[in-house]
């Protein structure tokens, strides 16, 4: 069997370009109002398993990730970049998922790729920073993690070592596998696209985007199987439908702002306790604190 390396991505709305319209009135990311893009700290993590891959000849990489149908474009650019194949977890039913809803679906994914030795993902993704999926996927599985880690120092006799980022400082760690580690920002940056990969993988599809494209996948797929994006739905998966989407999400969001600081002259107060309570009051109410 090759060593198998899942690596959690997703594709996140580009927060830094949050407007009026970034919310819907149920209190969910309006996804379609924002570029979307490959969550950085998981092109942290797909560079640590891609590295593995480098030193073990028989290490596979696996991509898989959860979202409507233009998420596969994450798998195409984790596969141009070394991943080996990748799987989409695509339905309706998924639509509104928190972190707890998220991690539920995840591993019965990741339970039907099984046997796995290494699952890898970003520390967080920048739509929600709650840092949870991870951890919670873990838990679920019932798995060792490693979380906040900077280096995958090595994979032997069934034990991985890992160095970890921490507030002050870094520490080395080590767990039996199957294990699940979360990949720190401050882990080196993914490598770029391989121009071999690109044109390898450039037309490679999931179902649906071929039935949209109006193409023939069946050919497409017989001829090049590697081009194939499984899709996996909630039958798929054999979900129960209470722990999914909005029903399963006891997180909800009320509002969302986009807080913007502009320079502007400064202002001299004196110690004057009614001086500083004005400038307390219009820090408020410019939300620049509070």
């Amino acid at each position: 069997m090759s060593f198998r390396i899942i690596v959690l991505a997703k594709q996140v709305p580009d927060t830094r370009n949050v407007g009026k319209d970034a919310m819907k009135a149920d209190g969910t990311v309006n996804r379609a109002a924002l570029p979307a893009i490959f969550n950085p700290e998981d092109l942290n993590a797909l560079e640590q398993a891609l590295r593995i891959k480098d030193k073990m000849k028989d290490a596979e990489v696996i991509i898989l990730t959860m979202g409507p149908t233009r998420a596969s474009e994450i798998i195409r650019e984790a596969m141009y970049r070394g991943a080996d194949r990748g799987y989409l977890i695509t339905d309706r039913k998924f639509a509104g998922s928190d972190t707890l809803a998220t991690s539920y679906t995840i591993s019965l994914a990741v339970k039907k790729l099984a046997p796995y030795h290494l699952i890898i993902s970003g520390r967080q993704a920048i739509d929600g920073d709650t840092a949870q999926v991870g951890p919670q996927a873990a838990e679920k599985l019932g798995i060792p993690q490693i979380t906040y880690a900077e280096d995958v120092q090595s994979v032997e006799n069934n034990i991985v070592t890992v160095k970890r980022r921490l507030e002050r400082g870094v520490e080395v760690v080590s767990c039996p596998m199957p294990a699940l580690i979360t990949v720190h920002s401050s882990a080196p940056a993914c490598r770029n696209r391989n121009s071999k990969l690109l044109m390898k993988f450039k037309h490679a599809r999931a179902v649906t985007e071929l039935q949209e494209e109006t193409k023939d996948y069946t050919e497409l797929h017989s001829h090049r199987p590697y081009l194939k994006i499984e899709e996996w739905s909630v039958a798929d998966l054999d979900a129960d439908f209470e722990m999914l989407g909005l029903t399963g999400s006891p997180t909800k969001v009320k509002k969302i702002e986009n807080v913007i600081l502009q320079q502007k002259d400064s202002k001299v107060i004196s110690s004057d306790d009614k001086e500083v309570e004005a400038l307390m009051v219009e820090l408020i109410n410019n939300h620049v604190i509070g």
